[in-house]
């Protein structure tokens, strides 16, 4: 679990990576607050779930306001950093459609079998159709995402901790 975590640290951005980002510049001098770097399992877990919140739920500005939230919440922020690029152009359109897929189930809306792309209003009538259904389904993903690695997360550090001070190995 140790050597999880030194990689946790070596693959997280840096202070200095973080500060010198143009779109994370005007966080710049909340980003110096040491509890925005501290690894604790409170830290690490919120800034988790953080950045899979916003990561699912939010399309774009995702690292900046991921940071943001971890700033005020004075959570890690490289966590919450990194924990929004689960959704990257190669994750984005299995997450979507499962979302979609989640939300058309949670919402009651029936699918539509195929999207015509012969007709063009057609098209744009079903294009229509998906906006409730998605954002449902990556509501309910991102909460579930959230509170699951949050706990998940929580339980793995105490596990280590106990571990640790019952003399088990890492």
């Amino acid at each position: 679990m140790a050597c999880l975590i030194q990689r946790l640290r070596a693959l997280a951005p840096s202070r200095e990576q973080l500060e010198a980002n143009p779109w994370l510049r005007t966080l710049a001098p909340y980003l110096a607050h040491p509890k925005v770097w501290h690894w604790s399992r409170r830290s690490v877990a919120t800034g988790a779930a953080i950045g899979l919140f916003i990561g699912l739920l939010i399309p774009i500005a995702q690292i900046l306001i991921a940071a943001a939230v971890a700033v005020v919440l004075r959570v890690n922020v490289p966590v919450a950093v990194a924990g929004t690029l689960l959704t990257n152009p190669l994750t984005v359109p299995p997450i979507y459609y499962a979302a979609y897929r989640l939300g058309a189930w949670a919402t009651g809306v029936s699918i539509p079998a195929a999207f015509s792309l012969v007709d063009p209003m057609a098209y744009w009538e079903h294009l229509g159709m998906i906006g409730m259904p998605l954002i449902a389904g990556l509501g309910i993903m991102a909460t579930f995402a959230a509170i699951a690695s949050y706990l998940l997360i929580s339980q793995v550090w105490i596990w280590r901790v106990a571990s640790k001070r019952q003399g088990g190995a890492d």
